[in-house]
């Protein structure tokens, strides 16, 4: 194709996902927001003309893609749109953010900064952790700025297979660690589902395909048994006089794969692959009545599981869901998931904040999504803690998947994260209440501080004005406004104290003919790993560290002090005035396409990478590098918070080379002729060895830990196969 046909291509894609994107917008446009959302696609076309992604198509294509799902599936209006449009312009082209300004009003150009990456933050600790708090930031101002992240992240997912793999882990770290919580806390449950569909297919590829494959092949049969299912029902809803609809919905592949794990069955034992979903049109003051009565035509026609009947229509979650969900026995002895809503309630199941709008001061329906947001206001508020310990509060305590209900003596209503204390509950009343608990009673009995508290208690907080947080109220509390406000209270007191640490560092500096400066006290905090100055001054005050410790590491040099010898910065191929030679029993790896030779790794423990696993290195405090497998419990965290810090890892084939991984291992325990059959199986069957072997039964169940080594990833899946071929073994897990 030549450059002018090429051309020609880009532009008639361009045109077609322009107007793709305004016949998305769900209300009609008056000549204002046509003329905003052109304005702002045309600046968009000519700050992003040069640029294309990585697929090689008109960068362009991708603020129109972000803007279409605003429009479409999240419902956002014309100037959520022309943000969308904008939301790269001031990062990736040289349009200032003063001409958005100038061009489309403050909010707009506010909502635009709160998209924009912060320069500054990649001299952070953690980038992404300070661009996520300035998002953040930007919520409680208005939320359509996270709504259309949400969008920009969703798009990047959804075209993830033109980057390089390693920023593929590392994207997909990010949103199943942040942005999947957020959607889900937001009520944007299809976003969410998808979001994690998309991480597990770029983590487990295999693993996500191959569930794919089972869920195309049992449709049909699938189908058979919800119409079997819905059959006797329709007459029975059809007596209610209102419009409904009821239908089967398949389970996403991310909560099939997760039943798989948590359950330990194979795909083909998973019985509840679907939910059936009974949507009934009516208004909002006859919502109740209706859903109660289809619950009473369900549960009167097949046998309700009492213990697995959940009622979020009296008390809703806090993001917004409400539903009520009745397991009951179908035909065949199955269990099926019924879910029961009104359309108002479906609709703001499927879409949250956004559809929440739409509803918002219906009579007794309370705002939680504004409770909630204050809730992260509070949070905003204080600024004394790292990005990383806030986004880490962020998504521990405010993006909960499970939550209790508890009550003041006046009957007040709170909502607190599943596993909160009474010490959390006080903190949540206020920071005062926080700050002088010295005693609580749950139920009118006096109960420990770190009591754990359950749906339905009722707390009273008993204060004096006499008492103070100390350090270990932070092991008591788990909700992010107490842990907050207790290190903002220990750091106001610790810099109290340090001021006579930092007294006893000026005298001493005084002696050496220096003046105390910034400049100075950093290189002591960051030469000792302190976190700040104040725990520097706090150290020296407490005998932590002393004046003499200090100035064993520093001398001083002109007019300022120098370390003795001086730290490495960063990880840095190994210097050698002759070439090594290498280990032929250890295993080659390239990193960041280089000889991984020329650095100091090692395999981590967290989760023994074998050869043949998807792998990534992280730079450690200490400059070395540790190799960890894609499926890491850690890797989420790591790649999420510390990007900057991941390198590109992969493995070069290399004979001879042994590595140990673990197994799991549950079943029916028939005697001592387990051991047996396990020890025959791996040792004279498959010819490994076995490093360690611990087994325990109980009550007709054993579960087993074996310690293998092998050389790669086939072997070990070899092994893995054959174990499950055995007699009366249900599960083989690598651990």
């Amino acid at each position: 194709m030549t450059a002018t046909a090429q051309q020609t291509h880009f532009d008639k894609m361009v045109r077609n996902a322009y107007r793709k994107m305004l016949r998305a917008l769900k209300a009609p446009l008056n000549d204002t927001d046509r003329r905003l959302i052109k304005d702002a696609f045309e600046l968009a076309q000519e700050a992003h003309r040069p640029q294309t992604r990585k697929s090689g198509e008109p960068y362009i294509l991708h603020p129109l893609a972000v803007a279409t799902i605003c429009a479409e599936e999240i419902g956002l209006g014309p100037t959520a749109i022309a943000v969308a449009l904008l939301h790269d312009v001031v990062e990736d082209s040289q349009i200032p953010l003063d001409t958005i300004r100038q061009k489309f009003g403050p909010h707009i150009a506010r909502m635009v900064d709160g998209l924009t990456k912060l320069d500054s933050a990649y001299n952070a600790e953690s980038p992404q952790a300070e661009n996520f708090r300035k998002v953040l930031g930007t919520l409680v101002e208005d939320v359509r700025v996270v709504l259309i992240k949400m969008a920009d992240r969703l798009h990047n997912m959804r075209t993830l297979s033109s980057v390089p793999r390693h920023k593929q882990l590392k994207t997909a770290a990010e949103t199943s660690y942040i942005y999947a919580p957020l959607a889900h806390r937001l009520g944007l449950h299809t976003i969410k589902t998808e979001f994690m569909d998309l991480c597990l297919k770029t983590t487990e590829p295999e693993t996500y395909h191959d569930i794919a494959r089972k869920l195309a092949e049992t449709r049909r049969e699938r189908n058979r048994y919800i119409n079997e299912f819905i059959k006797p029902l329709r007459p029975k809803l059809d007596e209610m006089g209102v419009p409904y609809d009821i239908y089967g919905r398949p389970k996403s592949i991310y909560s099939i794969w997760n039943k798989i794990q948590t359950k330990r069955v194979p795909f083909e034992e998973i019985y509840d692959l679907f939910a059936v979903r009974i949507v009934i049109d009516v208004p909002p003051d006859r919502e109740k009545k209706f859903c109660w009565e289809a619950y009473s035509i369900v549960t009167d026609t097949y046998r309700g599981l009492t213990d697995r009947f959940k009622d979020w229509i009296t008390m809703p979650k806090s993001n917004g869901y409400e539903s009520l969900h009745a397991t009951v026995v179908g035909p065949q002895g199955k269990f099926v998931e019924v879910q029961i809503r009104s359309t108002r309630m479906d609709e703001i199941a499927e879409r949250g904040y956004a559809a929440h709008w739409k509803y918002k001061g219906i009579k007794n329906q309370p705002d939680v999504f504004e409770q909630w947001l204050d809730s992260v206001r509070e949070m905003m508020e204080d600024q004394s803690g790292s990005a990383v310990e806030f986004l880490d509060n962020f998504k521990n305590n405010n993006l909960f998947h499970e939550e209790i209900f508890v009550y003041t003596p006046k009957g007040d209503l709170k909502v607190l994260p599943k596993g909160a204390t009474a010490l959390d509950f006080a903190f949540s009343i206020h920071s005062d209440v926080g700050y002088h608990c010295v005693a609580v009673k749950v139920n009118n009995k006096l109960a420990p501080m770190g009591e754990k508290l359950q749906s339905g208690d009722q707390v009273e907080v008993i204060t004096s004005k006499n008492q103070k947080p100390s350090e270990d109220w932070l092991k008591i509390v788990v909700t992010g406004k107490a842990r907050s406000k207790i290190r903002s209270a220990m750091k106001e007191e610790r810099r109290k104290m340090g001021e006579f640490g930092k007294e006893a560092l000026e005298r001493k500096l005084r002696n050496l003919k220096l003046e105390i400066s910034d400049e100075i006290v950093d290189k002591i905090y960051r030469h000792f790993d302190f976190p700040s100055h104040i725990d520097l001054f706090y150290a020296i005050y407490t005998g932590q560290i002393t004046i003499e410790r200090i100035f064993k590491d520093f001398t001083v040099e002109g007019n300022t002090l120098v370390e003795v010898s001086q730290k490495v910065e960063e990880a840095k191929p190994t210097e050698t005035a002759s070439p090594r030679k290498r280990d032929l029993t250890k295993a080659r790896l390239m990193i960041n396409g280089e000889d991984a030779e020329r650095y100091t790794y090692t395999l981590a423990n967290c989760c023994n990478p074998v050869q043949g696993d998807d792998i990534f290195a992280y730079v450690t405090a200490n400059a070395t590098l540790k190799i960890h497998r894609a499926t890491c419990p850690n890797a989420d965290h790591l790649m999420a918070n510390y990007g900057y810090r991941i390198m590109k890892a992969e493995w070069v084939y290399t004979p001879g080379t042994t590595f140990v991984a673990d197994l799991k291992i549950t079943g029916i325990d028939d005697g001592p002729g387990v051991i047996q059959r396990l020890s025959q199986a791996i040792s004279s069957d498959l010819n490994l060895n076995i490093r360690n072997f611990s087994i325990a039964g109980d009550q007709g169940y054993f579960e087993g830990r074996i310690s293998l080594v092998v050389h790669n990833t086939d072997q070990l899946n070899i092994a893995i196969r054959s174990l499950l071929k055995l007699p009366n073994v249900s599960t083989v897990t690598r651990v």
